[in-house]
């Protein structure tokens, strides 16, 4: 009898598991239902901004095909929720009053955004109704409500300083929208950057057209008669006057199902290192919604921040991760199988489930902000001051050229990188970034780095030809896959993207690609 699997969310890291569990289903070993809380099937949510811009499409950022799942016998529930899960018969109550029986479940709930407590807006954060004119960016219904403003080249407010904020609003500006920023610090990623990297940023952004309103407490919104924004009211008594206004406040996980049915939360969904729930060997959760931290007191994997990352492409491992060890359990034989033709099961970018249990990637977090006319990128501690004396062997280096944009702080540790700013240089940016993720002791120069970005580096090579060199961190695709599928023919980023998944998480590599497959034409014999 095929077991039956129930998907709980229809978001990347849900689609992810799904597309890898393809030969369970077409073997008959599992059934699946997905159930979708969105009229749409899965697609890239963090690439709603570039729909929202006209950048994109909602075809280009989808992620699933829902007539192929239907061809293999999956049943696909748009449009609906789980109102509880009942533990004891297996079952879960959908919104629509019908009951759905499950063998495995898997959470894939993701994260809800965070609905700032200010005047005129919905105080239930779990339930938001979210007057006309404001939006939170999450899906492709808030993409047409900011198509329309910048189509007609209104008035857009965006309230936060993070990176999903600051994106729309340097895509938003060029497309001709007039964008205002409101957020707490002295200049946005406060909570990441140093002072001088913050002024430079804070006057790059502005230099492409965003308005900044720095140091600002927003209070409330000022609504028409008909209940549409009009304006966001700040603690000094000014006003932000706007079309629309865009909370970009940042995300929880979505723990509110499995809180209800008696599973174990913290900031999300705890699970142990088979990416199964607490106490329930039948749920598992993976993504946004799922932190790893297992039950064993002295284990290091969780000693540390197990606070979900927020990020698509840890999620996407889960995924690979899960699905190879449901593989495993369910049908050895069809394992057997996929990993025959050459291909591990559970993964296609050699981020599978091949290890007994699931670790988190050991790479430290490191935050990217990649827009036309915009590159920034910092990692690790970067509060050492250039002057103060360090007697645990820590040193600040210093490249700043504020006029145009640029600047870079490097700091180390007994010569190893330990923490890093870099603006308005993408490649000595990708050169840091992987010293950084590597451990590796930089050389005594550190000015021997910056020539990255002179113009003759630039016109003549890329930053890391080393075939083995990660250039999509989401997806974990290198340059010599991507070099590889352009070999067999792949023109253009959707094609490579298709083919090795490399660009289909947060975007911020196609810029790489695009060079890559250039590069390749252009040397390749007529």
């Amino acid at each position: 009898m095929s077991e039956r699997i129930v998907v709980v969310g229809f978001g990347p890291v849900a689609a992810r598991f799904i597309e890898l569990i393809d030969p369970l289903l077409a073997s008959g070993a599992a059934h699946l239902t997905v159930i979708g809380a969105e009229p749409d099937s899965a697609y890239n949510r963090v690439l709603v901004a570039d729909v929202g811009v006209g950048r994109t499409s909602p075809e280009t950022i989808s992620l699933s095909d829902t007539a192929r799942l239907a061809a293999l016998g999956a049943d696909v529930l748009l449009d609906r929720t789980v109102r509880r899960i009942d533990r004891a018969r297996r079952q879960l109550q959908l919104s629509d009053g019908t009951v759905r029986a499950y063998d495995r479940l898997v959470l894939a709930t993701g994260a809800r955004p965070v609905i700032p407590y200010l005047a005129g807006l919905n105080p239930d954060p779990l339930h938001p109704a979210l007057p006309p004119g404001v939006t939170a960016l999450r899906d492709l219904a808030d993409a047409r409500a900011l198509r329309a403003v910048v189509q007609r080249r209104g008035d857009v407010v965006i309230l936060g300083g993070g990176i999903l904020g600051l994106e729309a609003a340097l895509a938003a500006a060029e497309e001709g929208a007039r964008v205002s920023v409101v957020h707490h610090g002295d200049y946005p990623l406060a909570r990441n950057i140093d002072d001088d990297g913050g002024r430079v940023l804070a006057a790059t952004l502005r230099r492409q057209g965003v308005r900044l309103v720095s140091g600002a407490k927003a209070v409330g919104l000022e609504h028409t008669a008909t209940g549409e924004f009009t304006a966001l009211r700040l603690d000094d008594g000014r006003f932000v006057s706007g079309d629309l206004l865009v909370l970009s406040c940042g995300v929880r996980p979505r723990t509110e199902l499995a809180d209800g049915a008696g599973l174990p939360i913290r900031s999300g969904i705890l699970v142990d290192h088979s990416l199964t729930v607490h106490h329930d060997e039948f749920i598992h959760a993976i993504g946004d919604c799922a932190e790893v931290s297992c039950l064993d007191p002295d284990c290091a994997d969780c000693a540390g921040d197990t606070t979900p990352s927020g990020l698509i492409g840890p999620g996407w491992k889960q995924a690979e991760w899960l699905a190879d060890f449901l593989g495993r359990q369910l049908a050895p034989s069809d394992v057997a199988a996929v990993e025959a033709s050459g291909t591990p099961f559970g993964a296609t970018s050699g981020a599978g489930g091949s290890s007994s249990s699931y670790r988190e990637a050991a790479l430290p977090p490191v935050v990217m902000l990649k827009a036309r006319g915009l590159d920034a990128v910092v990692a690790g501690d970067v509060s050492a001051n250039l002057w103060s004396g360090h007697d645990d062997g820590t040193a600040v280096a210093l490249w700043a050229d504020p006029q145009h944009g640029r600047y870079a702080k490097i700091v180390t540790r007994d010569g190893v990188l330990s923490g890093l700013v870099c603006i308005g240089m993408p490649r000595t940016g990708a050169e840091l970034v992987l010293l950084f993720e590597s451990g590796s002791v930089l050389p005594e120069d550190r000015s021997s780095l910056l020539p990255l970005d002179g113009a003759e580096e630039q016109a003549s090579s890329s930053p890391n030809r080393d075939p083995s060199a990660t250039v999509c961190r989401c997806a974990g695709v290198s340059r010599g896959s991507i070099e590889q599928a352009a070999v067999v023919g792949c023109s253009t980023v959707v094609e490579v993207s298709a083919s090795t998944r490399a660009g289909t998480g947060c975007g911020g590599c196609h810029a790489d690609i695009r060079g890559i497959i250039e590069e390749h034409f252009q040397t390749a014999p007529a």
